[in-house]
């Protein structure tokens, strides 16, 4: 095995502020290689790590000290690949040292991780309550105001609980997993807000009454809701595609919510319903451009 060093094991703390990911269950990781990356100083470049080594057989274990530079692989008899997939990353990877793993340091590194986990699935968990329950308040609300702006929205909600669903089913999945999890909540974005558009239509075509204290005071709570979801999943915003598409709906949802706000407001004011169909309009747009960027993620 290349580079291998006849050190005897040391193990050290793991430092829980460092990320740690193992790929699957069955990682076993007899050695352990640490990589000097002067390139990797943000979680773009981690996570072109994770996908190059997302196809390793037998999986790797990955622990990253990015503002170090460093990244320690455990792994198996398979250092010679992995090196060639960090070199062709282009991100100056160059092998610093490896040793045999002891057996406490690698239990640590996935005791970490499946804790980490474990702390994203309750955090999207979250995320798929509120985002239910706000449906089913905003949808009632929306039929009761006859408003499209509500509804859009209360739409936009049922979408983003399912997109949650995907993302927990996507936890500690493989990377290509987790991507395929976020395109799939991308093609369900795109279904719903093209009933959001058809919900404007059958309100424009057929007219509407739209109530505006029941748009702004469902907006307002919805609005509190979204941005809770925010500050919710902002430390894991950047933990793998499932978890950025995440990011980028709640992102959204909170755009709508002011909308339907000032919609409301401006219904009060003209004493029109057309706000009340632009805002809808307008939502459904916002979630079709959501659904576009999730679909153009590739890592």
């Amino acid at each position: 095995m290349s580079g291998k060093c006849s050190g005897q094991c040391q193990s050290s703390p793991i430092n829980e502020d460092v990320k740690i990911d193992t790929q699957l269950d069955n990682y076993s990781g007899a050695f352990v290689s640490t990589f000097k990356v002067p390139q990797m100083d943000c979680p773009s470049e981690e996570r072109l790590i994770r996908l190059a080594l997302d196809s390793i057989e037998p999986s790797v274990g990955l622990q990253f000290d990015i503002p170090s530079r460093l990244v320690k692989v455990f792994h198996d008899e398979n250092l010679d690949e992995i090196t060639k997939k960090l070199q062709q990353l282009n991100l100056g990877a160059e092998l610093e040292s490896t040793q045999n793993s002891c057996s406490t340091e690698a239990a640590k590194a996935k005791d970490l991780a499946q804790k980490n986990e474990m702390k994203e699935a309750s955090t999207l968990k979250w995320l798929l309550a509120i985002n239910g329950v706000m449906f089913f308040i905003e949808v009632i609300a929306g039929i009761i105001a006859q408003s499209a702006g509500l509804i859009a929205d209360s739409l936009d909600m049922f979408a983003d609980a399912a997109v949650y669903g995907l993302a927990i089913y996507a936890v500690g999945k493989s990377i290509s997993m987790k991507l395929r999890a976020a395109h799939i909540s991308g093609v369900l974005q795109i279904i719903l807000a093209l009933g959001a558009l058809s919900e404007v239509v059958r309100r424009f075509i057929y007219g509407s009454e739209p109530i505006s204290s029941l748009m702004m005071i469902f907006g307002g709570i919805a609005l509190i809701a979204n941005i809770a979801c925010l500050f919710l999943i902002f430390s894991n915003k950047e933990d793998g595609a499932h978890m950025k598409a995440s990011w980028i709906f709640s992102a959204n949802d909170v755009i709508a919510n002011v909308g339907v706000i000032l919609a409301g407001l401006l219904v009060t004011v003209t004493n029109s319903r057309y706000p009340d169909l632009v805002i809808g309009l307008v939502i459904a747009i916002v979630v079709l451009n959501g659904a576009r960027r999730i679909l153009k993620l590739k890592y």
